[in-house]
């Protein structure tokens, strides 16, 4: 995450745990019409087995947050904020995150080029301290946590019957929509300085 966004992740993070839900991280994209404030969340992790994200949490998320973020003023401008869970694409925010999914495959972005590359997707193959082994093309890179600027999981479609229908094909009908599914984005709020938040139902 940025400066930006682990501060204001920072200042969040303890509204969001008290609604009894987990802040896995937060993506701050400025824009000259105005930024967007991205909340990921997710079930505490002994919830995990028998329960998933639904959009009461993102709803009861945004409703606190919004209030949150109009007294405490983090965002100078007009800001759209916007309430998602994890989705099957998850994206990963901390270094426990890469340790609880060894084994799965994930697309990272790189601060700076290693091995003449900014971009990589392989196997998250182990932890190594504060670095990340990956298997990328059959071959093991090793990547320090703090220079990757983003990650996500990359979903096994086949495991999740969603693979496409022939060799060059495209998903499965219904695919992106059972994807998109695993995502309840909740409200949006835009605010201009010193002025109440307006929130109304995210478009999907």
């Amino acid at each position: 995450m940025s400066d930006k966004a682990n501060d204001i992740a920072n200042l969040l993070a303890p509204t969001v745990q008290a609604l009894g839900v987990e802040l896995l991280g937060i993506e701050y994209l400025p824009a000259p019409g105005g930024a967007t404030v991205r909340l990921y969340i997710d079930v505490r992790e002994a919830e995990r087995a028998t329960r998933h994200v639904n959009i009461e949490d993102c709803e009861a998320v945004s409703r606190e947050v919004s209030a949150q973020l109009d007294v405490e003023d983090p965002i100078s401008g007009n800001y759209t904020l916007e309430v998602s869970s994890p989705g099957v694409d998850r994206p990963l925010f901390q270094l426990a995150h890469y340790a609880r999914f060894v084994g799965e495959s994930a697309k990272v972005v790189l601060k700076l080029p290693q091995d003449r590359r900014r971009r990589l997707q392989g196997t998250i193959s182990r932890i190594e301290g504060d670095n990340i082994v990956f298997t990328v093309d059959d071959a093991e890179m090793t990547v320090a946590f703090d220079n990757i600027d983003k990650g996500r999981l990359v979903p096994d479609w086949a495991a999740l019957g969603l693979a496409p229908e022939k060799p060059g094909g495209g998903r499965k009908a219904g695919a992106k929509k059972a994807a998109d599914a695993k995502r309840t984005p909740a409200k949006q709020a835009k605010k201009k300085p010193n002025q109440p938040a307006a929130r109304k139902p995210r478009a999907e």
